[in-house]
Order: C-alpha cells, then sequence, then structure tokens
C-alpha cells in the first residue's frame, strides 16, 4: 500500500489542491493528514472540508486547537489568524447549517495520536504530542530531549508541527531529504525513526514548495520506504489573497516567498 503522508497545510488552498493532484498522479490508495489543517492562511473552510473529503483521517495540531478552543503561546499575527479563522468557521455555519455542523464534528474529532498499521503518528512529538517542536538542530544540541522522545516510541514515529521535512534517527543524526538516496528513506526494521513529511501550506526550511511523503510498504514487510516529495503551486496567489485580509499580518505572506 501506498500511503500519502500530509501536514501544516495552514489554510493554503492552492498548495494543498497542488499537492493533491500530485498525489493522485502517484498510485497511492489513502491519504492521511498530521494536523494544523488552518490557521495562518487564507482558506481555512476550504482546507478543512478539502481534508475531510480526502483524507482517511486527521490529527488534532496546535493551529486547530487554537481555533476550536483557544491560542495559547502564539504570537500576535498567529493569534489574531486564530480569531479571524474561528469566525470564517462561524460565518460558513450561519450559511449553511448542516455543512456548519459537518465541518465542526470533523474538527472536534480530530485525534491526537494515531497508530497506523504500526506507525506512530502525532503532530508535535511523543511526549507532547500538539505542540512540543522537534527541530532539525535538537539531533546535535538537545541530545537528552531527542533520547527522551525516542524512548517513547516502539519503532517508527511520524510528525509534523516544525514545517522541515527529514529524518531523526536514534543514533542523533537528521537527515535531509536531498541526503537520501534518491530523496528516499528506507526504514529499518530494527533501528527506531522519527519523519517529519515538511509542511503543505508553509515550508520554514528555505524551499517556497510544498512538501509531503508517501509511505509505501508494497514491498512487503522490512522492506518499507518513505519518499519525499517538492512541488511548486502558485505561492503569488495565495499572498496576494492574505495581502488582502486586513485580519491578517502580510508578513504571513511574505514569508512564503521564501520557505520561512
Amino acid at each position: 500500500m501506498r500511503t500519502a503522508i500530509i501536514s501544516d497545510i495552514h489554510s493554503n488552498l492552492a498548495a494543498l489542491e497542488a499537492v493533491l493532484a500530485d498525489i493522485d498522479q502517484r498510485n497511492c490508495q489513502r491519504i492521511i493528514c498530521l494536523g494544523d489543517i488552518i490557521g495562518y492562511g487564507p482558506d481555512p473552510v476550504a482546507c478543512a472540508d478539502l481534508v475531510a473529503q480526502r483524507c482517511e483521517w486527521s490529527l488534532l495540531g496546535n493551529h486547530d486547537f487554537g481555533v476550536l478552543y483557544e491560542p495559547t503561546n502564539f504570537n500576535s499575527a498567529a493569534e489574531q489568524a486564530a480569531y479571524w479563522t474561528r469566525e470564517q468557521f462561524e460565518k460558513a455555519s450561519k450559511e449553511d447549517p448542516e455543512a456548519g455542523r459537518r465541518r465542526w464534528n470533523f474538527l472536534g474529532h480530530l485525534r491526537v495520536r494515531v497508530s497506523d498499521n504500526g506507525y506512530l503518528c502525532v503532530h508535535g512529538t511523543p511526549r507532547k504530542p500538539i505542540n512540543e517542536y522537534l527541530f532539525p538542530d535538537d539531533a546535535i544540541n538537545n541530545p537528552h530531549k531527542l533520547g527522551s522522545i525516542f524512548d517513547r516510541i516502539d519503532r517508527v514515529c511520524f510528525v509534523g508541527h516544525t514545517h522541515v521535512p527529514g529524518v531523526f534517527t536514534d543514533d542523533s543524526e537528521f537527515w535531509k531529504p536531498d541526503e537520501l538516496t534518491g530523496n528516499s528513506y528506507p526504514v529499518d526494521p530494527v533501528q527506531k525513526a522519527i519523519i517529519n513529511p515538511g509542511s503543505v501550506g508553509q515550508p520554514r526550511d528555505g524551499d517556497p514548495r510544498a512538501s509531503y511523503a508517501i509511505l509505501d510498504t508494497t514491498g512487503g514487510e522490512g522492506k518499507h520506504r518513505v519518499e519525499f516529495h517538492r512541488l511548486p503551486y502558485d505561492v503569488e496567489l495565495t499572498v496576494d489573497k492574505i495581502h488582502a485580509i486586513d485580519r491578517l499580518h502580510d508578513w504571513l505572506g511574505d514569508r512564503l516567498r521564501e520557505g520561512r
């Protein structure tokens, strides 16, 4: 089976549509989402509806939590975006109450962690699944943190949240996709790994292209692989939409151009 893994869409409809179109061309049987469907971007309602329609399941990210409940530990721009996003869902619910009920039900039932065919999936880390960041430089600068997180997984865990794609191994290494042969990681049947597919809607590794991954288990037990994919989308369309909304800070759009 080939499972597409998306994360951190952040209300960027242009990026999400581009990624879904690419997934459709790659013989994937299912799609899962690691959270942060919404927040920051200009199209939260459309993105939530599309994820609900196309994904087998999705996790609860910190921005999803912030819109549903309260945005905690957010900077002012992120907090304002969360309140604006909530208003868009409330407005859409008034226009179509039945669709609104389905939408709120979908968001309200997002799970914090899922074990999917032996792979643990969380938004942040297994230690703090909604809001703990696991940065690439933690492999070098914070080995105790990394070790504590690895102690909480049996073998392989998929995470999002940092918007940086790559693979952590339990020997304190972090591998960027372009450091892997063919941008593909062969899952070791023994070695533990934590894998981040990167961000669909707001990459932060200096590359503005949308990022996602595919878990390929067609080779059978012991021959699973994770493919990393990047693809361009109409960044300026999303930037222009953000700039047109007074309640969203312009820099939320500007940083998309540089993948920051």
